[in-house]
């Protein structure tokens, strides 16, 4: 993970190399910058013991609203294909050219593809349980899976596990008639994955899977379309759909019982077969990373290794390569003097629930820390006396899609999920969801046709305005924080230059507006014009937006970017947009 406010030295360490989300490595555009993460990550996590990696993320993120989006490398199939074919070869390839002691197991996520989320909602919980697919894409999201991950170009040939995810990927299940989570789909995992694709490493369900689950919006087991079963049970049907191992579960007694239904239903040689075949999977696996000859580290070689400067300089090489400007209107940026002084506006953080249910304070901060902008300008708290402001803000935040507070109005529970700032309406939603049904529910409509939200974060809009309004005709630069599409319109009109960055520490945002660094990434992915081109546009279909257009004329899409002298045009915006 980044942190914002670490301070990247030349010559130190730190604890662990830092590096943008896999959204910016996606934003280098260039599968080189991936694959060095990969190598770098891999020798940190062998110096920490660690032989595999619950990573890559590879989901084509065709849904814009999804909360996974960050994780992910952005919507286009060839740009996902190439980043998760580079990130699997350099996580697994060890110096030598194949599999050794550098080598860390790449654990593909998550097959057949989570990306295509009905309204966005996430399948960690009931309420975003179904995957859909309303463009007849679902070849499209396996691409970087069989044409990246299983084609890699290194000596281990094809990532050697796969995490399927929780969803329901709505209908397609061999025409069975069967809707259940991806890892109990039979047809998914033993017919596709395995014969068609010829995958035979380790299958690795998510995280509590086979665990009870007691309403619609709570964390808990995630053991969709298996809701009934048992939880003995529930190991069984993922065994038989030809899975090796269960993620987060440490329980033997359910896998017992799997075995013992098994060994009822097809008999003891079946059985054992059926349990070897997984276990010689596991095994490859550990005997691979050399895990079996020595299972040890050396503390002070790991010390050595683990943050050392030049992986430090590398992570902090590709945070900068992350970072995408959008708009320099009046070439504002670079602002290169020391001599100018910034106004940085704190910021209003909205304290909201996390997953777990736990509700932070809410709080106003200093976005960077003074002492790290001491380092490229005079620093003010008035206005007045600033030559320039300096806006941190992060991308809205759209809420998951699910609320409580409608059920007990009497509503279903479904509300937007937004990627604007200000209030929104969901005039145009479809009226009828495509997927539904539900232990839960007496219903199967999950439509949100006509209910509004607010963005958490709507102050970040408001900071903006008001800035703008204090600093009359001097430049204001804006700098958002990207965990997923945006619609801008409501910020971009009152910014002289937007940057964006996905997950990179200030430092390298600075390294930007002061010229240190000319920025050079571009948009991983498409940011809408408004959101009833979002409701128009469908799960599972990549680039099928229209995208914002701002003062400048520039439209922010697919493989767009500014360096110093314009809109980026070289062979990177040619092979991929």
């Amino acid at each position: 993970e980044t942190t914002a406010n670490a301070e990247f030295n030349m010559g130190a360490g730190g604890d662990i190399s830092l590096w943008p989300s896999t959204l910016g490595l996606a934003a280098t555009f260039d599968p080189a910058v991936t694959e060095e993460f990969g190598r770098i990550a891999s020798k940190e996590y062998r110096a920490l013991g660690i032989a595999t990696a619950l990573s890559p993320q590879i989901d084509l993120a065709t849904e814009p609203r999804w909360s996974r989006f960050s994780g992910t490398f952005g919507e286009d199939p060839d740009l996902d294909t190439d980043m998760a074919r580079a990130y699997c070869d350099g996580f697994q390839t060890s110096d030598g050219g194949g599999w050794g002691l550098q080598s860390v197991n790449a654990m593909i996520k998550h097959w057949p593809g989570g990306g295509p989320e009905e309204g966005g909602r996430d399948a960690h919980f009931d309420y975003g349980k179904y995957a859909v697919y309303p463009g007849n894409n679902f070849q499209t999201m396996l691409r970087p899976f069989v044409d990246g991950a299983f084609k890699l170009d290194g000596g281990t040939e094809m990532a050697s596990s796969v995490m399927p995810y929780y969803t329901i990927s709505f209908g397609q299940n061999g025409g069975n008639g069967s809707n259940r989570g991806n890892s109990y789909n039979k047809y998914l995992i033993t017919d596709l994955l395995r014969n068609k694709y010829n995958f035979d490493g380790v299958v690795c369900t998510d995280w509590m899977i086979t665990a009870d689950v007691t309403g619609v919006s709570k964390f808990e087991g995630k053991c969709w379309g298996a809701e009934n079963l048992s939880v003995e049970q529930r190991h069984y049907e993922i065994l038989k759909a030809g899975v090796d191992q269960f993620g987060g579960n440490n329980e033997k007694g359910p896998v017992i019982a799997a075995y013992k239904m098994w060994k009822d239903e097809f008999g003891s040689q079946s059985a054992r077969q059926r349990f070897e075949q997984s276990a010689v999977r596991l095994l490859v696996n550990i005997f691979r990373t050399g895990l079996f000859e020595n299972p040890y580290i050396d503390p002070a070689e790991s010390q050595k290794t683990v943050g050392n400067a030049n992986y430090m300089k590398a992570g902090y090489d590709a945070q900068l390569k992350s970072i995408v400007m959008l708009k320099n209107k009046n070439n504002t940026l670079p602002l290169k003097s020391k001599k100018l002084t910034v106004y940085v506006p704190q910021r209003f953080i909205k304290g909201v629930p996390d997953w777990w249910g736990n509700t932070p304070a809410d709080k106003t901060v200093d976005p960077v820390p003074v002492e790290l902008l001491k380092h490229y300008y005079k620093v003010t708290t008035n206005p007045e006396e600033a030559d320039f402001a300096l806006v941190f803000i992060e991308s809205p935040d759209g809420g998951t899609g699910y609320s409580d507070t409608d059920i007990a109005n009497g509503g279903n529970g479904y509300v937007p999920i937004s990627l604007q700032y200000g209030p929104y309406t969901a005039t145009t939603a479809r009226q009828t969801s495509i997927a539904g049904g539900d232990t839960f529910e007496d219903f199967d409509n999950r439509s949100y046709q006509g209910k509004s939200m607010t963005a958490h974060n709507t102050t970040d809009a408001e900071l903006v305005k008001t800035t703008r309004q204090l600093m009359g005709d001097k430049p204001v630069v804006l700098s958002v924080k990207c965990y997923k599409p945006c619609i801008l319109a409501e910020v971009e009109p009152d910014a002289d230059a937007i940057v964006i960055d996905f997950e990179t520490q200030a430092q390298a945002v600075l390294d930007i507006v002061s010229g240190k660094t000319e920025p050079s990434g571009l948009l991983p992915m498409q940011f809408p014009k408004d959101m009833l081109t979002v409701e128009a546009q469908k799960e599972d279909v990549p680039r099928d937006m229209t995208p914002y257009t701002d003062s400048e004329g520039n439209a922010y899409d697919f493989a767009f970017g500014l360096n110093w002298n314009g809109v980026i045009n070289d062979n990177r915006v040619e092979k991929y947009k």
